[in-house]
């Protein structure tokens, strides 16, 4: 009927229809609706016992699917955005995550830093974001900081050495309202926070600052002065550094008392377990303030006065309230200029500091004179760190460290020329899989030095040992290196240094071969310095052949003629290569 009723409409729909035709157009006008639907009406059970219409019923599953599709089209936008977000790690080399956003040492731009800043509201999770090191970024943190209420649930933020301007710091300072639980926050190496932009920032901080970096910010007197009247304000600052701000103490419009203001502020400060104050030019004003601050500060763990020599002289100013810090385990004194009687007053108040587990006061001369009553003093069984290196040490001093050695994870006595023939000492006084550091940098060490070392090797002294400095020790003889190599005993090793002094060199082939053998047997190593040992280019491919497959940073010299070297290799010099000859 209805093919024969097509082809009639096909025709041109002129022709009458059939009074059958008619009848039974007038029956299916009379049916029901629940007639048109005898499915519907068996198998809608559930809403015929509820008392919901079947109508209704079609009503509720075409919300429920706007509703739906609201839903999915919501979900698809943040797939979208993160999709966004792991194009943009991917074009910087990095790996996306939620939650940690590490983009330091990436050389964003600014136009990097916009569409970042638009990315920020496709991570709602993020709790670490760092974008340090980018230093093309600077002049243009407000394009980060506008859209930062997006992650108002981050928790640390660094921002170091991206040359951050005083327009910066105030964005930032604008936006950290918007960070509610912020914990650290990390400005260090940015030379425009100090000079007032800083006190504009501080105002902003929010009480849940546990930890605040501001190395090398150029800060003066009067950032210290501000500083000093935010820390009541931050019951849970744990971590203060604002070491390599040499103008902090330095006299200005207030008389120079701005960090004796933020020293005395540190006795509301209970909480504080870090303070790291080294090259803050500390005057003895200074150190009598935070003296008096010490007492106040019982979780204190980690002391850095380091790089202060304007405390030569004074230091028993401060020793006298050491005894307070029950829990201090680390004291950083190195480069102080500590005359004789500075380390006296400080071993003295030594045997109240039980807790005590690295000390350092290298590089200051007068220290070799009292290494016999320093060791004394000290809780030797808890100690891992006590550097020696530049101290002056002479034979007796050299013989009372080799009391302490059992104990310590690192053994640095470099630079100290006493070494030389005596190593033997030192090796033996070494326990088995305790010490991590050996250095042993310009001690003029011998050949028979070296086959002692050999020889520890060969006893499992060293074999958790990470870290071999040997450098600047071109007095040991051909047979001494190749018996180093060839013991073994090193599986732990990751760094070794075998450099010789600057505007030194020599030939290395009579050992090479057996450091080539050795290499598969250094299944850690990753750094490996020969500055300055010249060898052949075949001695060289051989190196490079016997390290291809190893992440290893090989620091040599270029072959000459070369700009760089063929393999990771580096013409930097050695750190050690700055300090002075004793």
């Amino acid at each position: 009927m209805e093919s024969a009723d097509g082809q009639r409409g096909r025709d041109g729909g002129s022709l009458r229809r059939s009074p059958l035709d008619v009848l039974m157009s007038q029956i299916r006008r009379k049916r029901s609706a629940a007639d048109r639907k005898p499915l519907g009406r068996f198998l809608s059970w559930s809403s015929d016992r509820t008392g919901i219409s079947e109508d209704a019923e079609t009503e509720g599953r075409e919300e429920r699917g706007q509703s739906s599709g609201v839903s999915e089209g919501t979900d698809s936008g943040r797939d979208v955005g993160w999709g966004r977000v792991c194009v943009f790690l991917q074009r910087l080399g990095k790996k996306a995550d939620s939650r940690n956003l590490s983009l330091a040492h990436c050389d964003l731009t600014a136009t990097d830093l916009l569409e970042l800043g638009t990315l920020l509201q496709f991570l709602p999770q993020l709790e670490e974001l760092d974008v340090s090191w980018n230093e093309l970024m600077g002049g243009c943190l407000r394009a980060l900081t506008s859209h930062l209420q997006h992650v108002g649930g981050v928790r640390a933020l660094r921002l170091c050495s991206c040359r951050l301007t005083a327009d910066d710091i105030t964005a930032l300072g604008e936006a950290l309202g918007s960070t509610p639980l912020l914990e650290i926050l990390d400005l260090s190496w940015n030379s425009g926070v100090g000079g007032g932009a800083l006190r504009g920032l501080l105002g902003n901080l929010q009480p849940s600052v546990r930890e605040l970096h501001l190395v090398a910010c150029q800060l003066t007197a009067a950032d210290a002065a501000a500083l000093g009247g935010l820390v009541s304000a931050l019951p849970s600052l744990g971590v203060l550094d604002v070491s390599c701000n040499p103008q902090l103490s330095q006299d200005g419009d207030d008389g120079g008392g701005g960090f004796v203001e933020l020293a005395s502020s540190l006795s509301h400060a209970n909480s504080l377990t870090t303070l790291r104050l080294q090259a803050c030019g500390l005057t003895e004003d200074g150190l009598d303030a935070l003296s008096g601050s010490l007492h106040c500060l019982p979780s204190l763990r980690e002391l850095d006065l380091s790089c202060n020599r304007s405390i030569s002289g004074a230091l028993h100013r401060l020793t006298l309230h050491l005894a307070h810090l029950t829990h201090l385990e680390s004291l950083d004194l190195h480069l102080c200029c500590l005359t004789h009687t500075d380390l006296e007053a400080l071993t003295q108040v030594l045997p109240s500091l039980t807790a005590l587990t690295e000390l350092d006061i290298s590089s200051n001369k007068e220290a070799g004179g009292v290494v016999h009553s320093l060791v004394s003093a000290l809780p030797l069984t808890k100690m891992r760190r006590l550097p020696l290196n530049g101290c002056s040490l002479n034979e007796e001093s050299f013989t009372a460290f080799a009391v302490a050695v059992p104990y310590l994870h690192s053994v640095d006595v470099s630079w100290s020329k006493v070494v030389g023939g005596r190593l033997a000492l030192l090796l033996d006084a070494l326990q088995p899989s305790v010490i991590l550091e050996l250095r042993l940098s310009s001690c003029e060490l011998t050949s028979e030095d070296l086959c002692h070392l050999a020889a520890a090797c060969r006893r499992g002294c060293l074999s958790s040992l990470r870290v071999l400095d040997l450098s600047y020790n071109g007095s040991a003889g051909d047979e001494g290196w190749s018996a180093l190599f060839a013991a073994g005993g090193l599986g732990s090793l990751e760094e070794m240094d075998l450099s010789l002094r600057p505007l030194t060199s020599a030939p290395c082939s009579a050992w090479l071969p057996t450091l080539l053998c050795a290499v598969p047997r250094l299944p850690a190593l990753t750094r490996l310095a020969l500055q300055r040992w010249t060898m052949s280019s075949q001695e060289r491919q051989q190196l490079s052949h016997s390290l291809r497959k190893r992440s290893v940073l090989l620091e040599w010299d270029p072959a000459s003629g070369d700009v760089m070297s063929s393999f990771k290799g580096t013409n930097q010099e050695s750190p050690e290569g700055s300090q002075p000859e004793e």
